[in-house]
């Protein structure tokens, strides 16, 4: 069984030698993934559990798939702790995956696919993952020894030749909290992506975290529109299936489309981030649907303008809004802003709301770790069940964020005296836009590859659409258009990578003393008239 015992021994980040429970103890029985789907099928065996475009499933239905898809790993010879990827949009075979790998004590690990073969690769690499379940070809999967099994025909065929054993892993065949779940790879700093290692214990905080917020019942039809590869696409999975609601998967984006699956399935709740908030509000505007049934509008990922919220508001004023904020490091959820609407015209209307129940938040002096009184701004320091047990055989990186059971979030802000957080900063050269996390240093490496190029530094500047747009200085010894770098970069990283602006000139970047390019005197001229810079 792949446990953090390891890799807290190597970080220094552990409980000081006080051991795990086992496997399986009455202990921790409860905050496993099982825990959720066995008290579906106990409530509301007969309720649907899953609607997609290619199927609609029971709790009973989805519960006999998810049992023969953990006969079939067995079968594939997978052990307690072998690593399996998936990569596919949101339909209803990648919650039964999402579900049945750590049930039966595997580990998931989600691919982007919106991510380049070679980084698919390299995360593959990295976890050591033996079966990759995929709808797609990734070039260069051949030559790492994975076993590959397409989702459909192949995957169907797997699951009908599987015996259904009746029960859910338990006892000492099934896992406990404390051992991995998932690997959750995210950008790094250094230009190779992170594995973020996510424990049973960790996922299950957080959907009992979003339930103390939401009111989460069998009436719940949650739309899972966010792709499922992120910590914020499978946020509600576990707090709905808990319920026994139903899961509505939406396996693409578009704001005619989502808003069809609105009314035909009468959603009551689902998770955007703002661009998405942004075409919702102009398709519903232009063409309007019945959404009378949707209740719960929640928004995160990427900061939100002001009048985005007020804009979605009007158009849908029976929807009470959810302002999430949250890090693939924390399972996702830090802080809550239930019934944002109440406060558009407030200055808290930009905050990030209060700390999630069963989570703490302190600001702190980052060079000193000292706490700070409120309205000082420091970085942002998390604590709580929903933390990570650290990065992936990376225990330098693992030390670097986890402190004294604190992670240290390299966000930059500050809390009023009620308690509202409000980023003002990243200390960490990360850009969120649309919704997806890009590393300074990852397109800079890019950058950096094409022989023209001196010096680079990247950077997001505000974008009305996007939140942030990466953007990029660069110092050239050749002549080059940016048109060029642009295409260079997509043969190494994702679309949603590339620089939208590059500024080219010949002359060094500004450097601090110690020679390091002083990246925020890049980055002011684009903010400056900006209260936050986020």
């Amino acid at each position: 069984m792949t446990t953090v015992e390891a890799h807290e021994a190597a970080a220094g980040t552990g409980t000081g030698g006080t051991g795990l429970a086992p496997a399986g103890d009455a202990r921790n029985a409860t905050r496993t993934l099982a825990a959720p789907l066995r008290r579906a099928l106990a409530v509301a065996p007969d309720a649907t559990a899953v609607v997609c475009p290619h199927a609609t499933l029971t709790h009973r239905e989805l519960g006999a798939r998810v049992r023969r898809l953990i006969a079939a790993c067995a079968a594939l010879g997978l052990n307690r702790g072998d690593r399996v990827a998936v990569l596919s949009p949101n339909c209803h075979r990648y919650l039964e995956l999402h579900l049945a790998l750590p049930i039966a004590g595997l580990v998931i690990v989600p691919l982007n696919t919106r991510h380049s073969d070679p980084e698919r690769c390299y995360s593959i690499s990295d976890s050591g993952t033996r079966v990759l379940f995929t709808d797609r070809e990734v070039a260069g999967v051949d030559d790492l020894g994975v076993r590959v099994v397409g989702l459909g025909d192949e995957y169907e065929a797997l699951l009908a030749d599987a015996e259904d054993p009746g029960t859910l892993p338990d006892g000492d065949g099934a896992p406990g909290e404390r051992d991995l779940a998932g690997i959750f790879y995210t950008g790094g700093t250094t230009g190779a992506s992170k594995g973020v290692m996510l424990t049973h214990g960790n996922l299950v905080a957080n959907a009992l975290h979003f339930m103390a917020c939401w009111p989460f019942t069998e009436d719940t039809r949650f739309m899972v529109v966010a792709p499922m590869f992120h910590a914020a696409g499978t946020i509600g999975a576990l707090a709905t299936t808990w319920a026994a609601g139903t899961q509505v998967l939406v396996p693409a984006f578009t704001g005619a489309g989502v808003l069809d699956v609105v009314e035909r399935e009468r959603v009551t709740a689902t998770l955007v981030v703002p661009t998405m908030m942004d075409a919702l509000a102009v398709e519903q505007r232009e063409r309007p649907r019945d959404v009378s049934s949707l209740r719960w509008l929640s928004h995160g990922s990427s900061p939100a303008a002001r009048e985005l919220l007020k804009r979605t508001h009007e158009t849908f004023p029976g929807a009470s809004m959810l302002h999430i904020y949250g890090l693939t490091e924390t399972s996702p959820i830090v802080t809550l802003h239930p019934d944002e609407q109440l406060r558009l015209d407030s200055p808290r209307a930009m905050s990030c709301g209060r700390p999630a129940v069963g989570v703490e938040v302190a600001i702190v002096d980052p060079a000193e770790w000292t706490p700070l009184a409120p309205g000082e701004v420091g970085e942002v320091a998390i604590r709580g069940a929903n933390v990570t047990a650290g990065y992936w055989h990376k225990p330098e990186e693992t030390a670097k964020v986890l402190r004294g059971g604190w992670f240290t979030s390299g966000d930059l802000g500050y809390v009023d005296e009620l308690g509202y957080l409000f980023l003002v900063d990243r200390a960490k050269d990360m850009i969120v836009s649309g919704g997806e996390n890009v590393y300074s240093a990852e397109v800079e490496n890019a950058l950096y590859s094409h022989p023209a190029v001196v010096e680079a530094a990247v950077f997001g500047v505000p974008d009305e659409r996007f939140g942030e747009a990466v953007h990029a200085v660069v110092q050239t010894r050749t002549e080059v258009s940016g048109d060029e770098l642009v295409a260079h970069c997509r043969l190494t990283i994702a679309g949603y990578k590339i620089p939208r602006g590059i500024d080219l000139q010949p002359d060094p970047l500004p450097k601090s003393g110690a020679g390091k390019i002083l990246k925020r005197e890049l980055r002011d001229a684009h903010w400056r008239d900006r209260d936050a810079r986020i």
